[in-house]
């Protein structure tokens, strides 16, 4: 039968339909491939056809937006939001408006048009990861950016454009929907138990293990008890931190190792699924206008962490009329699986 279960921190409810049980040899359909011009800008070589470099990992005393790079960060070509002006904010009658200010950027992960982050040298995958913070860091100076979101689009199914391995970060000068509600749900668990929401999660999944993936002494990787999607999987660091970007070096190799790992997991189990990952850090609590005390228990209340979303299911009318969502595979069983593949 059937079951609802409520995610607490997203205040999701999903129908488990366990009558609709689909094993990972049910999702393994044939994977469209990326249509893309006949070169890729991305590639070495092409330095010229991106907007100029932001911050690039390449040997010291080579030249900028040239070849000899390892992996790069630049300005996106075509923005969702614009870096220059101010926001504007303003009433329209009952509606609200605002400029479409922010930043688009782009992390090309890998010189290798092919490789993608399952493959890539752990070593290599922390440079990436270091990426990631130094742009974080960066862009979270500017005042105007109340979020900071890094995300990644694999395969077509999932959004990706191009096939080059890359990232995506993008500062909004409001804070997403989906952040408040798990930053509003981890405020409030913390002023009624004095703990971390994510932490009591963690330690729960932890003791119960039928949804633990892996696990060593930096991170936990599981399926959410609601999970919305089969093979969804959530990354926790152990130790209680509310910012990605302030985690010391050690962490993020640690988080490369884990990454790389369960990517892999999902690549054997469901061959090369499209996916989506997301970073869920603490906002920006440097920006012009805050809510008086609204972040004074951040460092306490808020656990960062990444959320993978694996895309082997479509979202339908129920889902959008309803915000339910409905996935046919139990957590249970899909951890069951990736803890059995052999990577």
């Amino acid at each position: 039968m059937s079951e609802l279960r409520h995610d607490p921190l997203s205040r999701r409810w999903v129908i488990i339909a366990s009558e609709r049980s689909r094993r990972p040899s049910d999702f393994l359909l044939d994977h469209e491939p990326v249509h893309e011009a006949p070169f890729c800008p991305f590639c070495p070589g092409h330095e010229e056809k991106t907007p100029p470099e932001i911050l690039a990992v390449r040997p010291p005393g080579w030249p900028a937006n040239g070849p000899g790079w390892e992996a790069r960060v630049i300005p996106n070509k075509y923005p969702a939001l614009s870096i220059e002006g101010e926001p504007e904010r303003r009433g329209v009658g009952l509606y609200d408006r605002m400029r479409g200010i922010g930043a688009h950027e782009v992390v090309i992960e890998h010189p290798s048009h092919t490789l993608h982050m399952a493959d890539m040298e752990r070593a290599h995958l922390e440079k990436v990861l270091w990426l990631y913070q130094e742009r974080l860091r960066d862009l979270s100076r500017d005042a105007r950016f109340k979020y900071l979101l890094v995300f990644k689009n694999h395969g077509p199914a999932a959004g990706a454009t191009l096939d080059h391995p890359h990232t995506q970060i993008i500062g909004t000068p409001v804070t997403p929907r989906a952040i408040s509600m798990e930053l509003e749900s981890a405020r409030q668990h913390y002023h009624l138990k004095e703990r971390c929401l994510l932490c009591d999660i963690l330690a729960q999944e932890m003791e119960a293990r039928d949804r633990l993936v892996t696990l060593d002494e930096h991170f936990a990787v599981f399926a959410p008890y609601a999970s919305r999607f089969p093979f969804e999987l959530i990354v926790v660091p152990r130790r209680h931190n509310h910012s990605f970007s302030e985690e010391p070096r050690s962490t993020v190799a640690a988080l490369a190792a884990t990454l790389k790992d369960l990517l892999l997991r999902l690549k054997v189990v469901l061959r090369d699924p499209p996916y989506n990952f997301v970073v869920h850090t603490a906002p920006n609590t440097e920006t012009v206008v805050r809510r008086a005390n609204y972040w004074n228990t951040l460092p306490q209340d808020w656990h960062w962490h990444v959320e993978v979303l694996p895309r082997l299911t479509k979202v339908a009318g129920f889902e959008w009329g309803s915000g339910f969502y409905i996935n046919p595979t139990a957590p249970e069983e899909a951890a069951a699986f990736l803890r059995d593949a052999l990577v």
